[in-house]
């Protein structure tokens, strides 16, 4: 009996953690030889087949370029929350790492359940997936349930996904849009636009930030935190997502952290080698919304 009872416990367990597994924040699409400029008119190609928009590309560095593509899938999905404008766009990249060029995307499922929607989005993966394919997930060494992910933060006092920083509050919709319009034109902050995303809510709309400058700067901070084999460009562009009239934007210590949960504290590419980033992307971002 005791036996019997033990069993059926095991196969429970089991059960529960086929239901709920482990992701991680990345998909390796492809590697191989060739050159960036090569792959990426074959992803753009094989997306829109697929029936993604290009949102909007930029090219962080040299040797990466990062697409951001949304559906109405997306669109749809992000608009059924508050704030779930911030997974409107998935990010495709194709990096180039000596000879070779690996073509990834953000994992639609991960970011989720990172960002609290209500469904899995498992409609926009498999479409990624059977537009560019799929070799395996990647990240960090051990993946998260949905169940971690929607409870996540790096630590104790650190943020959580609706701590988010608050860039500023304007009158209305359109008069918060029309600021970050503006502040981006004028490249406040060193940032840059690069794409945006009205969701059919009318209250949501979401944009693609690139930040230059200092201790914010996009290759700035990539430089110590993405150093594996395979290349995380994908946690790039930050994103500013107007509600109603509030700007905000995920604070960079949640935003970081979720897309690099195993980063270290200390030592070689370690959180403690951009410590000045958070602080620095926040007040980029203000700048932008025009309230610093």
């Amino acid at each position: 009996m005791k036996m019997r009872l033990a069993l059926g416990y095991l196969l429970l367990a089991t059960s529960a953690l086929a239901a709920d597994p482990a992701m991680k924040p990345f998909v390796l699409a492809s590697r191989g030889s060739g050159d960036v400029d090569g792959a990426a008119k074959t992803a753009r190609q094989k997306l829109q087949a697929a029936g993604f928009e290009i949102a909007g590309s930029y090219a962080p560095y040299p040797g990466a370029l990062v697409l951001a593509v949304t559906n109405e899938t997306l669109k749809t999905e992000a608009s059924r929350t508050p704030a779930g404008g911030y997974a409107a766009a998935q990010r495709v990249t194709i990096t180039k790492m000596g000879e070779e060029v690996q073509v990834a995307y953000t994992n639609p499922s991960y970011m989720a359940a990172a960002y609290r929607l209500p469904g899995d989005l498992a409609r926009v993966a498999a479409a990624l997936e059977g537009a560019l394919g799929r070799m395996e997930e990647y990240g960090p060494s051990e993946g998260r349930s949905a169940k971690d992910l929607r409870k996540y933060h790096y630590m104790v006092g650190m943020e959580y996904f609706d701590e988010p920083s608050k860039l500023g509050q304007f009158a209305s919709h359109d008069e918060a849009v029309k600021a970050v319009e503006a502040g981006l034109a004028e490249r406040r902050g060193g940032s840059s636009k690069v794409y945006r995303i009205d969701l059919p809510d009318g209250r949501q709309t979401v944009f693609g930030v690139a930040l230059a400058d200092g201790c914010s700067g996009d290759a700035r901070i990539m430089s110590e935190i993405d150093f594996k084999a395979i290349r995380s460009t994908g946690h790039l562009p930050y994103e500013i997502l107007v509600t109603d009239g509030d700007v905000r934007a995920l604070y960079a210590r949640f935003r970081i952290a979720v897309n690099f949960p195993d980063l270290k504290m200390m030592g070689s590419h370690s959180f403690m080698n951009i410590r000045c980033a958070p602080e620095a992307i926040e007040k980029a971002l203000k700048a932008v919304a025009g309230t610093r």
